[in-house]
């Protein structure tokens, strides 16, 4: 159906439509549907979480399950395991994965990907963002977001905006002045709307004093009008407070917790608003007339509407891909990795990650997989029989309950007594078993011929709804790590984790590290061909590991959490821009990643395209020196000429190659105005003239090709 017949049906359609079922379309009448119109054939929008697999079943009326065995999906990688990929192709293959799935569940919106900026390494919900970094997050979540769409299903690209801590998240202000918002937390939302996002989702907090889904200057003047998004804006599940206000900023469907659906109010306080004159029954028809144009866009009344399917084996292969992409060698000073099986007769692996399933964990992310395998599941199935595999948590983690014991107020001596002593026995208990599980851990640390160990954090300490109180790993494992690295340094540590840890008290001491994430139901199978050779780790960090919490932006110049307002005073300065610009060394810097071979960058050039004194493509080859095949994330930073309120460096460009030993490829980035252009409050985004030092390298601080443009 062309495009004039569409808005003739919509028209249509809209004409033979009454107050009531146009509102019924504009506000949940479900806890994940809006309603439909039955006699005119207009169906119900359905949703579903995302972005790392499509949600389980809920009963449409209660926060209940009723799916049974049939809803099990497939798993997929978290956010910022595919950014730390810095693969767009891979990205793209991971949405089409979510795309076809939510299609083959019955899902018209599933809501991913989530792009808010990682201002703070404690904020709960950074594993479902991509990055700290604005080029990396927009690029991947652009390709993510085609790659849904694919399949008849509008991606919801969230959470819009400044949504960068989950304290107070319902209430606080985030307060960011218009240059910050426009460089660093909105890139990412402007990219989603070129490449053709359908649907994007409010944020629960206010921005500079004004609730989100109330902002008639962020949905109307800057998504709609200069940004030319003319899909659907769907509210946060509670992010809405009136009426009258976000209708006529523009907020097309409220979605809440409860299930007085029609009580929201988009729904019978819309009809009254309407009835009464104080909203124009123009504004709701615009509403409507979004909405179904978003229904025509994904063949909603189509009889060749595509289909999906889920718990497909390509969908397997793909997550096992993006897992294997995901892992960041973060150091191999002993070139203890790539472990060689067929000299390994013992090995133990050690820590509370290393037989944990993280699937279930994070709450709107939480996922139903079909199956998930972890690390240890892994390296035994890798290892197939041929060498001994024993495994030792070390620590007590929340799979361990702490007895507690309340002693009533109006208790006698006897009954006090007798409750302490259950106490003292319940804690020595504790201790002993805690005891024992370290004692275990350091043996096994001394006598194997590997020792693993896997740690980190889980969906405990990093969910939707509360941030960490600090980057410390849970659980003790530090005094933990710090023995056993006593006792064998080659041990090899991973830390799998959404978020930066903090690894100070041991690093010093630990030769070989990995950063792994959420990285979805091969985890395990990824990680054991990883530390094994099979696969050559590629991955690079999409965010900075600061030495400790101290040593961020956010924390040395910024607020966090705030009170009723939050103020980002840290401005542009978040993540590398703040250890650049204030010379504090971070402990592993953005987009950093080893390999298991070795890499050049020379014959560096650049030219102008098309005689145009504002865009250029530069070039630069990258050799394998190793011995080994692998790939190597190219990154492309830009220098501005100093100035105060700029960062030094940003990434404006990164590609990913892949090599065999000896080989050498040629690469290319295109930089245009924009890449040469700051915003200034009054004139929008300004071209500024003047000499821009271009670096290449493999990290924000391994840069060592360099060149000057004078624009």
């Amino acid at each position: 159906m062309q495009y004039n017949e569409i808005d003739e049906k919509i028209e249509e359609l809209l004409s033979m439509m009454t107050l009531e079922e146009k509102v019924g379309m504009c506000h949940g009448n479900g806890l994940f549907r809006t309603g439909g119109v039955p006699r005119l054939g207009i169906p119900p929008l359905v949703f579903s979480d995302g972005p790392m697999g499509v949600r389980n079943e809920f009963a449409d009326d209660h926060w209940e399950t009723v799916g049974g065995n049939w809803d099990f999906v497939t798993y997929l990688p978290s956010c910022t395991a595919l950014a730390a990929t810095f693969n767009r192709t891979l990205a793209e293959r991971v949405g089409e994965v979510l795309g076809c799935e939510a299609r083959g569940r019955g899902k018209d919106v599933i809501l991913a990907p989530g792009v808010n900026i990682i201002r703070t390494p404690l904020c709960g919900r950074n594993y479902e963002y991509f990055s700290e970094d604005p080029v990396l997050t927009a690029e991947l979540a652009s390709a993510f977001i085609k790659g849904v769409q694919r399949f008849d299903v509008a991606a919801c690209v969230k959470h819009f905006a400044a949504n960068n801590q989950e304290t107070e998240r319902l209430s606080v202000s985030a307060e960011v002045d218009e240059r910050t918002l426009r460089e660093l937390y909105f890139p990412a939302f402007e990219a989603a709307v070129k490449a053709g996002v359908f649907t994007v989702m409010t944020a629960y907090n206010r921005l500079n004093g004004t609730f989100c889904s109330h902002s008639h200057k962020l949905i109307t003047e800057i998504l709609r009008n200069e940004w030319g998004f003319d899909g659907v804006v769907v509210s946060d599940w509670g992010a809405v407070h009136d009426t009258e206000a976000p209708a006529k900023a523009g907020l097309d469907i409220e979605m809440n917790v409860t299930s007085d659906f029609d009580d929201y109010f988009f729904a019978k306080p819309l009809i009254n608003a309407v009835q009464k004159g104080k909203i124009s029954e123009s504004i709701l028809n615009e509403k409507v007339r979004r909405i179904l144009k978003l229904m025509f866009r994904l063949n909603m009344f189509s009889k060749d509407r595509k289909r999906g399917g889920f718990n497909l084996p390509q969908h397997q292969q793909t997550v096992l891909d993006a897992a294997k992409e995901s892992f960041v060698l973060l150091k191999n000073d002993r070139e203890v990795l790539p472990l060689n099986a067929d000299k390994i007769k013992t090995v133990a692996v050690i820590g509370n990650n290393a037989d944990k399933k993280h699937s279930t964990g994070g709450d709107s992310a939480a996922v139903k997989a079909l199956y998930e395998v972890t690390p240890l599941s892994g390296i035994v199935m890798r290892l197939a029989g041929g060498a001994k595999v024993s495994y030792y948590p070390g620590c007590l983690d929340e799979t361990y309950s702490k007895h507690e014991f309340h002693i009533p107020s109006n208790a006698d001596e006897k009954t006090r007594a007798e409750i302490e002593e259950k106490a003292r026995a319940a804690n020595e208990e504790y201790r002993n078993i805690e005891l024992r599980l370290t004692e275990e851990a350091i043996q096994a640390a001394q006598t194997a011929d590997a020792v693993i160990f896997i740690g980190g954090t889980g969906h405990e300490q990093e969910s939707e709804g509360r941030d960490r109180p600090d980057m410390t790993l849970p659980y003790k494992q530090d005094k933990l790590l710090e023995r056993i690295l006593a006792v064998n340094p080659n041990t090899v540590v991973i830390i799998i984790s959404g978020s930066p840890v903090d690894m100070s008290p041991w690093i010093d001491n630990a030769h070989t590290v990995m950063q792994g994430f959420f990285s979805g139901m091969h985890s395990g199978t990824a990680l054991a061909e990883v530390l094994f050779g099979d696969y050559n780790p590629s991955g690079h960090l999409p965010f900075t590991i600061p030495l400790n919490e101290e040593d961020t932006g956010v924390k040395a110049l910024g607020e966090y959490p705030g009170g009723e307002k939050v103020c980002y005073t840290e401005g542009l300065f978040v993540g590398y821009p703040y250890h650049d610009a204030f010379n504090v060394p971070p402990l592993f810097p953005f987009g950093h990643g080893l390999s298991y071979t070795t890499f050049s960058l020379t014959k560096a050039a650049y030219r102008q395209i098309s005689g145009s004194c504002k865009d250029y493509e530069i070039s630069v080859d990258i050799t394998n020196t190793g011995n080994r095949s692998g790939a190597q994330s190219v990154q492309l930073y830009v220098e501005p000429e100093k100035k105060e309120a700029s960062p030094i460096r940003t990434l404006k460009g990164f590609q990913k190659v892949y090599l065999n030993p000896g080989e050498t490829k040629t690469i290319t980035f295109k930089l245009d105005e924009r890449t040469f252009s700051e915003f200034c409050i009054n004139s929008g985004w300004v071209f500024n003239p003047g000499n821009y030092t271009i670096k290449i390298g493999t990290s924000s601080r391994d840069l060592p090709i360099a060149m000057t443009l004078t624009l």
